[in-house]
């Protein structure tokens, strides 16, 4: 019930099911959907996980097999990004942070790897139109076991992480600013991706000339839709090689067709 109460985790089924928008969804994921929704188990789900272990929806969310929990988070990055283009200039996607030379960063958890990146930045985000922002981006599943506890306390730890990683080394060499998008499987968001999703809708308003309020509440109904269809994928997509392996021999099968 915490989950389903928080800002923005209620967006998908209020929302006018618009096509256009992609605020629609077919009989089978809007009944995953109400079980996700209310901590139910789907129904004609495997006993066992591609990976050995037992499934369960906790462990379909966070499973790496298959590389859901990586298209869920670049979901989320590239709609972001997309919104972005809309209102600020030099958005780029996976931009490189510049090399640590003789810099030295106090804090002992900050990343000072060559070749390190982050997965969004732009300019005028905040403030003028040269001062860039970094984010990156983060989605938790609110049902692991290490996320056990009050949410705020969990968005707070995750934001922190993030912080300590990244936020010195893009202050102190980057000069620019730095924000966590912090957001859990269920659609809630943390204190920091609250405020800037709340700032985007602002911008969007001036640009497109349309009322705040709704552009916000648009806006929540895409990254609801996003979060649920990538958990969705998560439950009943195929984590196993032989999916890739039939696509693949289909894949050469149409080639062959078309050379004929």
């Amino acid at each position: 019930m915490d989950l389903a109460s928080e800002k923005g985790a209620s967006s998908w089924l209020t929302a006018l099911p618009l096509s256009e928008h992609g605020f629609t969804l077919h009989k089978g994921a809007f009944q995953d959907a109400l079980a996700l929704r209310y901590g139910w188990n789907p129904t004609n789900t495997p006993t066992n996980c591609d990976c050995g272990k037992a499934f369960s929806t906790e462990h379909a969310l966070s499973c790496a097999k298959g590389g859901f929990p990586t298209i869920r988070h670049n979901e989320i990055r590239d709609l972001t990004a997309d919104l972005l283009t809309e209102v600020c200039n030099d958005v780029r996607i996976e931009p490189d942070l510049q090399p640590i030379t003789d810099e030295t960063l106090w804090c002992a958890t900050a990343n000072t790897q060559e070749g390190a990146r982050l997965d969004i930045s732009a300019n005028g985000v905040w403030g003028g139109r040269l001062e860039k922002t970094y984010f990156d981006v983060r989605v938790f599943n609110p049902h692991a076991p290490s996320n056990k506890g009050p949410l705020t306390a969990c968005y707070k730890k995750h934001e922190r992480e993030k912080k300590r990683s990244y936020e010195q080394r893009v202050r102190e060499i980057e000069h620019a600013s730095f924000t966590p998008l912090v957001m859990s499987t269920t659609g809630g968001m943390g204190r920091e991706a609250t405020t800037f999703y709340k700032r985007l809708a602002s911008l969007l308003s001036h640009k497109w000339g349309n009322q705040y309020c709704k552009i916000l509440n648009w806006l929540r109904c895409r990254l609801s839709y996003s979060l649920l269809r990538s958990s969705i994928q998560a439950i009943r997509g195929a984590r196993s090689s032989r999916g890739k392996a039939i696509i693949a021999a289909e894949l050469a099968t149409v080639e062959s067709m078309l050379q004929q």
